[in-house]
């Protein structure tokens, strides 16, 4: 398998750079991630088939820059099938024809085959595609080399969830990872047990600040993120918000209304 990355040519404040998409060539052809529909990103998909009609797109989750691109690429390839874990309310905000994915499927791809790794916490229905044969994971959001990955709360993350994904993976053993941002990951165990470490040093953080008096998501932010670029805070209030939510369902934390403190 020699998957060919294609930048979906959508930088941005959300997407850094922007989005890498993963065409792995051969008897079906397959493109992981839609992109945005970008026409440079469309162009350079067909310089990368070399002619091959591309035969489906895997799309790792409904957030706009992965899946936003189906209907422009259903116009230009139309034999391409489109298949994901579905999200109805979120699928159907770029409508093409998804045909249904789940945990532990066998996909022909390429000249070879891949399984579905349902992989949950950064989105409901975050799917990685596992390549037994040279232990690589096309990991979509899970990962991202050099920062971590947005759990946001209001698009349905769910950071117990997340973690309980990146030990899912880290049981695979994988050499390498394929994400959608950023460059290939070729120390996974390092990257995502210390992105575990990370999640239980906020949480702790989040803990401390809710026994010193903060209650509210955004005096959390101030407390745990000092200094933090204006541009920025809401996406850490979305982090917060998720930290809070798995301490409350582990008795740890408890809300009324706005207001969050450490029960009693």
């Amino acid at each position: 398998m020699k998957p060919i990355a294609v930048h979906a040519a959508n930088p941005g404040p959300m997407t850094g750079t922007g989005n890498w998409t993963w065409l792995i060539p051969g008897r079906v052809p397959t493109l992981i991630d839609a992109g945005t529909g970008n026409p440079a990103h469309l162009q350079a998909l067909e310089d990368a088939l070399e002619g091959a009609v591309l035969a489906q797109v895997l799309v790792t989750h409904a957030h706009t820059d992965h899946a936003s691109g189906g209907p422009a690429l259903a116009s230009r390839m139309p034999q391409a099938r489109f298949r994901k874990m579905l999200w109805p309310e979120r699928d159907a905000k770029w409508p093409v024809p998804y045909e249904s994915l789940t945990d532990r499927q066998k996909i022909e791809a390429g000249d070879t085959q891949l399984m579905t790794v349902y992989t949950p916490g950064h989105a409901p229905d975050h799917l990685s595609f596992w390549h037994e044969e040279t232990r690589t994971l096309f990991c979509g959001d899970l990962a991202v080399k050099g920062t971590t990955v947005w759990i946001p709360a209001n698009l349905q993350g769910d950071l117990a969830a997340y973690l309980a994904s990146l030990a899912r993976v880290l049981a695979l053993e994988p050499e390498r990872l394929l994400p959608a941002h950023g460059p290939v990951i070729d120390d996974p165990e390092r990257v995502l047990r210390g992105y575990i470490e990370h999640r239980l040093e906020r949480e702790q953080q989040i803990l401390d600040a809710l026994g010193q008096g903060d209650s509210t998501p955004d005096e959390i932010v101030m407390h745990v993120y000092r200094g933090l670029r204006v541009d920025l805070i809401p996406m850490a209030r979305e982090g917060v918000i998720a930290h809070l939510v798995k301490l409350e369902r582990e008795g740890r934390a408890r809300r009324d209304g706005e207001q969050w403190c450490r029960p009693t």
